[in-house]
């Protein structure tokens, strides 16, 4: 885990570079990544806590160890309290006092005739010192530009302080020199002389740079802050009360009192304190700060309630399961502001020019000056062009073009239920080619569905559906599952059974009613009775298009068929055409049999489907396509982790497991695939925000500095080059700000990228080679008793843990196995593992 730091002293790009700079120079440190905006630091490696806040400390800066476990002040919420803006508004008022009476001095007086005091009537000297004094108040208000500036200057690492520092002191210094050319020139008694150098100072100038500075500081101050406005939201929602029942009592307690085990209520209104279960009541809760989605879900007894969800209807009991940072509301929250702590790679650009930014532009200062001295220009003029290059010169726009966008971005991700953990990861789903999505709880619900009921003739669908459930409920098979829930579903009464037996690898047997109930393959139940010819062709369609069917019959007669499947999810197919629309390849990764993976694929409507891939499999697949594309994978199953690693970006659907959501890069929290495209259309708004962002910083300071140099024949005032270096800021914070209007659910601009990378009939990287072994290595087995895809998963397990197949490849519709073998075959071997599984070994197919 990387260790978090804050970081105080921070004020432009090179300070960030300079701080990351000092730290990935210490031993043990394998990355760092410093954010200007949030003013955190992540470090990744084995340094010592103690030596990287020295390392900070020594190179100008303060650090110090983030931990929001013991409540300092470190945490998300204290790390985003505005405490910037309120010292910036107190410094403008100040500055402004001073500022308004050194204008009046210096041009209303001087050049609009103003009134003042008779003692200041051509008194050059008077009129001097009082300006110098009033600069000097400015100057000392907005000290820490000067104090942080040459300090930075000292320490060999100048940054944008420098800059103020630089063009303002040089002003005041410059106009000081004039002030006692002034006093010697009035104490000779020429006062005409006297009149011409008082029009060359520059207290002006030297006052107005830091208080322009300080009003485009506060206006970006105000700018960076709204970018955070969707975390702050996110922050606000959680709760600070929650109601704990002890003895029987409710009372009222703050949210840090409960502990996992506790029994908490929750009221209509109230919002979900902590994670936990439901023990009593039912409700309807709004689960829209999790999941971005506004329609309300339904609780009973037994389901689990999030944190900083609310209660719209009824009275709830829960047992708390989560409490503190381990809340699903917490580490959303924690997971979005790490994220801003991270970079994207277009960042380092812009990183490496900040690095050597403003000790180059204080030497084009210097050249600019010398040369206009050079070629006949009056030393206050040449003066002022090398204070104007100074001040003009930005590197904030470049140091927040990729940061701001970011922090909107994740924050605008968070609000639609799309988590993305990497500013890295943010910039990848803008540029990915290829989507490859796993099929089982991805593409389809990941749980068996009945998805037909075909009654004998003479037996309608409530008897074939009692039937059938009352022999399966006994049964644990996944299958049976599906057709209890159907019975469940439809109100359709159970009957008890007796003398119930499981025929391994074949079906269920038991007595109902009196009469021999048996269930099973179509292969089992033929062998018992006569199957009707209409039965038999439903089944053969059923099997074609994905679906098991299970046939029953009683006292020897056919009652009917069931198909099962595990279904497309109604959202699936929408968003495979959303990814189609934004010009990406869809591949299907599954290690379910070919016939049914291409049914499925074929509802979806993905591009291609390759099945019989096991968890190292799917890996060789995305490291395959990487060669040819960027690639995304989505998957939720602890074995799709090793591919949602390998992947550009890993995409992990919220419900899925653990392991799955911890190997991913985004996570969506409503495990809606349509999500995933959403994410994409995030990627690219956040990536052509970036995109322009740098184009302006760039254009900003490739225009602005020769126009300060003069090289245009224009003579720019220093103090217009100050509001110009203040608003370049502001405008890179405006423009991330517009990524909030970004409606990232919304497909109808959705555009393709670039061209398809693939033609059709292009491989997706397995080599002919392999495809060869395959093919010279490959038998095919008889195997019967398998009925679902789960005995498939059995068998594939059983075979491919011996040592001489590599790979096997069930197909219970036409009870075969076709096996790779790597090594010397043992046919005994493979007929133990097989029966040892309950199921039937005869022999190989000729």
């Amino acid at each position: 885990m990387p260790k978090q730091f804050t970081v105080t002293g921070m004020s432009c790009a090179a300070c960030q570079a300079r701080v990351e700079k000092a730290v990935s120079a210490l031993p043990g440190v394998d990355s760092c990544a410093v954010s200007l905006l949030t003013n955190s630091m992540s470090v990744t490696g084995t340094a010592d806590e103690k030596d990287i806040v020295a390392a900070v400390e020594k190179a100008g800066y303060g650090a110090s160890p983030r931990d929001a476990q013991k409540k300092t002040k470190n945490t998300p919420e204290d790390l985003l309290t505005d405490r910037e803006k309120p010292a910036l508004v107190r410094r403008l008022i100040l500055s402004l006092v001073f500022l308004i009476l050194l204008m009046y001095v210096s041009m209303g007086h001087n050049m609009l005739s103003l009134p003042l005091p008779h003692f200041f009537h051509e008194n050059y000297t008077a009129l001097s010192l009082l300006q110098m004094i009033l600069a000097a108040a400015v100057m000392i208000v907005n000290g820490k530009f000067f104090t942080n500036g040459f300090k930075a200057l000292f320490s060999r690492a100048p940054n944008m302080d420098t800059l103020v520092a630089l063009g303002s002191g040089v002003s005041f210094a410059f106009s000081t020199a004039v002030f006692f050319r002034i006093c010697g020139m009035t104490a000779a008694g020429d006062a005409g002389i006297a009149e011409v150098y008082h029009r060359e100072l520059y207290y002006e100038s030297a006052a107005m740079i830091p208080a322009l500075i300080t009003v485009g500081k506060l206006l970006e101050a105000i700018s960076k802050g709204r970018t955070t406005n969707a975390l702050k939201a996110l922050i606000r929602m959680s709760p600070k009360k929650a109601r704990l029942i002890e003895d029987g009592v409710e009372k009222e307690v703050d949210v840090d009192v409960l502990k996992p085990g506790d029994l908490f209520a929750v009221r209509p209104g109230d919002s979900v304190p902590v994670d936990g279960v439901v023990e009593q009541g039912e409700s309807a809760l709004d689960e829209s700060a999790l999941t971005g989605e506004s329609a309300p879900v339904d609780k009973k007894k037994g389901d689990p309630v999030f944190s900083a969800t609310v209660n719209r209807s009824g009275y709830l009991l829960c047992r708390a399961t989560r409490v503190g940072e381990e809340t699903t509301f917490s580490k959303i929250v924690q997971m979005v502001f790490d994220a801003a702590a991270t970079k994207a790679p277009i960042q380092r650009i812009a990183d490496k020019v900040s690095g050597v930014f403003v000790p180059a532009v204080i030497g084009v200062s210097l050249l600019v000056t010398v040369g206009w001295l050079i070629f006949g220009a009056a030393f206050a003029d040449a003066i002022a062009r090398g204070i104007t290059v100074l001040v003009i010169s930005c590197p904030c726009a470049l140091g927040l073009a990729t940061p701001v966008a970011v922090m909107v971005g994740n924050g605008l991700g968070a609000k639609n239920g799309v988590l993305i953990k990497t500013g890295e990861a943010l910039e990848t789903l803008g540029r990915v080619d290829v989507v490859v999505l796993d099929k089982t709880g991805t593409i389809t619900k990941g749980q068996p569905e009945v998805t037909g009921l075909y009654p004998a003739k003479g037996v309608d669908e409530n008897t074939l559906l009692s039937l059938a459930a009352s022999l399966e409920r006994k049964s644990e098979h996944p299958l049976a599952g599906a057709i209890l829930r159907e019975a469940q579903k439809r109100n359709v009464p159970l009957k008890e059974s007796s003398s119930f037996s499981i025929l391994a690898g074949s079906g269920l047997r038991a007595e109902i009613d009196g009469k021999e109930t048996v269930g099973g393959s179509l292969n089992y139940i033929s062998g018992i009775c006569s199957l009707p010819e209409e039965l038999a062709k439903r089944a053969a369609d059923a099997a074609e298009s994905g679906n098991t069917p299970l046939f029953f019959a009683s006292d020897g007669k056919v009652t009917g068929m069931i198909a099962v499947a595990d279904v497309v999810k109604d959202t699936s197919p929408a968003a495979v055409a959303s990814f189609k629309k934004l010009g990406l390849k869809v591949v299907m990764l599954t290690g379910d049999n070919e016939k049914t993976a291409r049914a499925i694929g074929k509802q979806a409507g993905v591009d291609e489907v390759i099945a019989g891939v096991l968890p190292d499999g799917k890996e060789e697949v995305i490291r395959a396509l990487k060669k040819e594309a960027r690639v995304a994978m989505i998957g939720d199953g602890v074995n799709d982790a090793p591919a949602l690693t390998r992947a550009d970006v890993g995409i992990a659907i919220g419900a899925g497991t653990d392991v799955a959501v911890e190997s991913a890069d985004v996570v969506l929290v409503h495990s809606d695939l349509a999500d995933a495209a959403a994410a994409i259309r995030l990627g690219r708004g956040t990536l052509t925000d970036i995109h322009q962002n740098l184009f302006w910083a760039f254009f900003y300071n490739l225009i602005c500095i020769p126009l300060a140099a003069g090289l245009f024949g224009l003579k720019m005032s220093p103090m217009i080059g100050a509001a110009a270096m203040s608003l370049s800021s502001v405008t890179v914070c405006l423009n991330a700000l517009r990524l909030n209007l970004l409606k990232i659910r919304d497909g109808k601009k959705d555009r393709p990228k670039r061209k398809p990378l693939f033609s059709s009939g292009k491989k997706s990287g397995r080599t002919d080679k392999k495809s060869k072994e395959n093919e010279e290595m490959k038998k095919t087995l008889i195997v019967e008793g398998m009925m679902c895809p789960h005995c498939e998963a059995s068998v594939k397990k059983a075979l491919e843990a011996l040592p001489f197949i590599t790979e096997a490849l069930p197909d219970h519709k036409n009870s075969t196995v076709a096996v790779t073998v790597g090594g010397a075959y043992d046919e005994g071997a493979v007929k133990a593992a097989i029966e040892d599984k309950g199921y039937q070994y005869k022999g190989e197919k000729a």
